[in-house]
Parts: C-alpha cells; structure tokens; sequence
C-alpha cells in the first residue's frame, strides 16, 4: 500500500506540472514573437565607430523598406581594399547590429563589405512581430536587392549567430545570390527548439515529455499571432531544399541551443557542408574561444565558394 501510495503521489505530482506547464506555455506563446529589444545607443554606435575608425572606413545609413512595409535599419560598410564581395551580417535575439561589429572588423580587414541590419522587432529596425526567418527571409531578398542596386556586389555571403544564424539559413534556400552561409548556434527548427525551451534548457527529453504542453501551447500560441506554421520556420528544411554551402558552427558548452541542432542541420544539407564543434564555447561563443581559428576557417569558407 504504502508504495501504491508513493506512485500515486507521484503521478500526481507530474500531471500538476505537465498541466501547469501547458497553461504557462499558451499564456507565453505570444511574448515568443516579442523578444525585448536592445536599443542602438550612443556607447554601443561610439565602440563600432571606433572599430571601423581602426579599419580606415566609415558607416553608411542603410535603410530597407520590407515587403510589409515596415522599415529595416541598418548600416553598409565599404572596405577599404575591396575584394568585391558582401558578407550579410545577423545579430541574436535581443541584440543589434552593433553587437556585430567584432566580426565586421576582420572581415574589412579581409576586403569584404559588410552590411549590418537591425531584424525586424529589434534594435532600430520597426517592426512589433519576430517571426525567426518567416517574415526575416524575405526581408533579406529586399536588403540584398537594395545591396545590388547601390554596390553590384561580385558575391554576397551571410554571417549570422544565434537567431540570426536561423534567419540566415532560411533566406538562402529561396535566393540563389546567396552564396554561402556560417551559422553559428543556429536553431535546427523552431519546434525542436522549443523542446529546449520547454526543458528549461536542461534536456530536451522533459520538452518532449513532461513539459510537452508547455512546447504545444507555446507554438500554437505564436503560430496564431504570426500567420504562420511552426514547421514553416526550419533552417533544417531550409539545407534540405537548396543545395547551397554551408559552414555550421557550435560549441561543446552551449546549453542554450546545444550542438545537436547543428549536427541536425547538417545532416539534412544537401550542399556543400562543414561542421566546427568548438570544444569549450558556449552559446555563440566560438569566436571569443577560438579567434584565430574562427577567422581563419570562415575566410577559408567564403575564398571557397566565390565566384
């Protein structure tokens, strides 16, 4: 008895938090689309100016009209030995593109031109849903659309971490001047993200399972609000369906995306593929752990794939 005892309370312990679980996701599923935004104040524009100064450049304004209509800001940066190659940079969630400009630096330095945008909901950019490479990819075929009106790149290439690694992918499945993507961190789909989330980043095994509910209503929740399905937001679906090159970057450390993502997106790429697992990174930490390296491994990707 006293065991029949104990599982019964146990059992009831987990339906409450499986339950529990469900109505906490559907009541956050549409704060999912709006992500807090990190304003592009005047220290973080002052320590990218100071990079570019370093680099003999300066920024351009460059601002893109969406295909909805909103108004994505941004900047375009010419190197001042230019190859003739763009590389499209993407920040994370809850970032800007000044967060960016570590990595604008050694790419000028390589000759490449930069440009760097605020997504849609975040930093300058207008915009009140992300919608994490739904509405963002098409958004990207209009910036590179203004890229080639004003520079007539010979390439264009994207860099993007996080979230941004996400967007990044999705775009170049539906626009072949995509040359060649690094992603670093990306989510393999947002629902097999939302396992990690649900989990609380401890195990995608209690996103599946115990926290389930929290995942489905969550989802259901964001997919009302955008417009959209969540299997529509897949940079594993997105590798699948064009055969473009890709350079997947993750880190051993990584808890809050974990590298089964981008061994996922790997697997599913039909294009030209590599995979750096970084040992000791955390979340989109390759570059700060292994900065030689990241440099040198991401210009090796872009020389490769040029046209």
């Amino acid at each position: 008895m006293r065991m029949k005892r104990i599982f019964v309370g146990v059992a009831g312990v987990l339906a409450i938090a499986s339950i529990t679980s469900g109505v906490l996701g559907g009541r956050l599923g549409p704060w999912i689309l709006r992500p807090m935004r990190k304003p592009l104040d005047t220290a973080l524009i002052a320590k990218a100016d100071a990079i570019f100064a370093r680099d003999n450049v300066r920024r351009d304004e460059f601002d893109v009209r969406a295909p909805d209509g909103i108004l994505l800001r941004g900047w375009k940066v010419q190197a001042q030995n230019p190859n003739g190659d763009w590389v499209l940079l993407f920040h994370g969630i809850v970032d800007n593109r000044a967060e960016m400009a570590s990595y604008a630096d050694f790419l000028l330095r390589a000759g490449y031109g930069v440009v760097m945008m605020d997504a849609r909901a975040q930093g300058a950019s207008d915009g009140t849903l992300a919608t994490f490479g739904w509405k963002e990819r098409w958004d990207t075929k209009k910036i590179i659309d203004a890229l080639y009106a004003s520079e007539k790149p010979r390439n264009v290439f994207e860099l993007g971490e996080s979230m941004g690694a996400a967007i990044a992918l999705q775009p170049a499945a539906i626009d072949p001047r995509i040359r060649g993507v690094v992603a670093e961190a990306s989510f393999s789909s947002l629902r097999e993200v939302s396992y990690d989330y649900a989990g609380f980043d401890l195990s995608p095994f209690l996103g599946r399972t115990l926290f389930l509910p929290a995942s489905y209503f969550a989802l259901h929740s964001a997919e009302a609000e955008g417009g959209f399905h969540a299997s529509d937001v897949s940079p594993v679906g997105a590798v699948s369906e064009a055969a473009f090159p890709v350079l997947l970057i993750c880190g051993t450390r990584d808890r809050i995306i974990p590298c089964r993502h981008s061994e996922l997106i790997f697997r599913a790429a039909i294009g030209p593929k590599q995979l750096w697992i970084v040992p000791g990174a955390g979340h989109t930490g390759a570059f700060g752990t292994e900065p030689a390296e990241f440099q040198r491994r991401v210009l090796a990707f872009f020389a490769k794939n040029q046209n």
